[in-house]
């Protein structure tokens, strides 16, 4: 089975560099056309591709998977549409591939500039989440990249019914169906060689759990656009508006709880502790968030339970809040980039200097200003959708949509020019 299984995915890397080749000189046109008829084909393929989920859910809920899971693996006609439109407004972003930036003269004569170009071949490994197999495939195919996708097995009727759809749409466009491939086989074999496939794949996305993406950090003989987990952090300052605080603080942890853009520490100013975090907690309360509280936080809040050192690290991707009072906007800073995961923290002030020190302090890739940290989002700044996010600091940083997903390479005009 081993050997079937290698043979298997030497086919899909092979077929994916051919692929490839052809998507790097397609026209924008021809990649809108083909989104569009995937546009198309997905509609026409809704009430199957929700029927296909459903069979997911139903396995899923027999296995017991825990309720971040089955929250991620969801389709509901809401986030079937969100998706849709997430594929439009792929559509209508601005094609990246073949810009020429920086240009400029040599004293030999020549000029020289910079273009952008694909990566080339995207190997995306991800757990629960059907609506990434749309994303990441309409992303690789407007930057033009072929893509190896293989999701979770957990979800694997969903992203049949998904891929069948896209299969459909590059056939229709005259693209080559190579172009994005679904892995069909559970057998954690082929995560094994997509991740040692240098001569195919380019760069490999993983999205899931941090076991997943520390296995294939660990393993991988190609880069890896990652990021391991979400420990994301509001903080409340002295001089923050409470009015705007306790709808930031509520909606970050209780929007959704198993994504990695939720809030899972909450940290206050000593100063405006004794007022603010009553008031939070009886909204927590309400969403029977689990409070753990520093021993001052305790103080304030009787049924807060004791936080241990371990719950400043955790991403509980539940309703599970760790709560600290802090003396100042540099503890805050302090306690963010020692706990954090670098993905994305937010403060809550009015105060300008503040705020400044605050973006320049904190090492993250996504830095706020009196906003949710749900809004960490491809989608949500305008990308269309997002292939991940990474909390790494080459290439790509933050969430990662078509500019993650190529490169530059120089290029240069000369008429005649010999080097003298």
């Amino acid at each position: 089975m081993q050997e079937s299984i290698e043979q298997y995915m030497q086919t899909v890397g092979q077929q994916a560099r051919q692929a490839s080749r052809v998507l790097a000189r397609a026209s924008t046109q021809t990649k809108n056309s083909a989104l569009s008829a995937i546009y198309t084909a997905l509609k026409n393929s809704e009430a199957a591709i929700l029927a296909a989920n459903q069979i997911d859910m139903t396995k899923a809920h027999n296995n017991n998977l825990d309720s971040a899971l089955l929250d991620r693996l969801e389709l509901t006609p809401a986030r079937f549409k969100g998706m849709l439109q997430g594929l439009n407004d792929v559509i209508s972003l601005v094609d990246p591939i073949g810009e020429i930036t920086d240009m400029a003269y040599r004293p030999s004569g020549i000029q020289l500039g910079k273009m952008r170009v694909p990566l080339g071949v995207v190997g995306m490994i991800y757990e629960s989440r059907p609506n990434v197999t749309l994303e990441a495939a309409s992303l690789a195919l407007k930057s033009g990249n072929a893509i190896i996708l293989r999701g979770g097995s957990e979800a694997l009727e969903s992203n049949q019914a998904i891929a069948k759809a896209i299969q459909h749409g590059l056939q229709v466009s005259g693209l080559p169906e190579a172009a994005v491939q679904v892995i069909n086989t559970t057998d954690r074999a082929a995560v094994g060689q997509l991740i040692t496939m240098s001569e195919y794949v380019d760069v490999i996305v993983p999205r899931g759990g941090k076991g997943l993406i520390e296995r294939i950090t660990n393993d991988a003989r190609v880069p890896v656009i990652k990021h391991l987990d979400g420990n994301c952090h509001v903080y409340v300052e002295a001089q923050a508006d409470l009015l705007k605080a306790l709808p930031i603080a509520l909606n970050a942890k209780t929007h959704r709880y198993g994504v990695c853009n939720a809030m899972e520490t909450l940290l206050v100013d000593e100063k405006v502790a004794e007022e603010f975090l009553p008031r939070i907690a009886e909204l927590y309360e309400e969403k029977q968030v689990e409070l753990r509280g520093c021993p001052a936080t305790r103080r304030i809040l009787d049924k807060a339970v004791p936080a241990s050192e371990e719950d400043w690290y955790t991403e509980y991707l539940g309703p599970i809040l760790a709560v600290k009072v802090v003396s100042g906007v540099e503890e805050a800073i302090e306690h963010i980039n020692k706990y954090g995961s670098h993905h994305t923290d937010s403060i809550i002030t009015e105060n300008y200097s503040i705020a400044r020190e605050f973006l320049a302090g904190v090492d993250s890739s996504s830095v706020m200003i009196n906003a949710s940290t749900r809004f960490a989002d491809g989608f949500e700044y305008g990308l269309g959708a997002e292939i991940g996010i990474s909390t790494d600091k080459i290439h790509a940083r933050g969430p990662v949509g078509l500019e993650g997903l190529t490169s530059q390479k120089w290029v240069v005009f000369g008429d005649g020019q010999i080097r003298q």
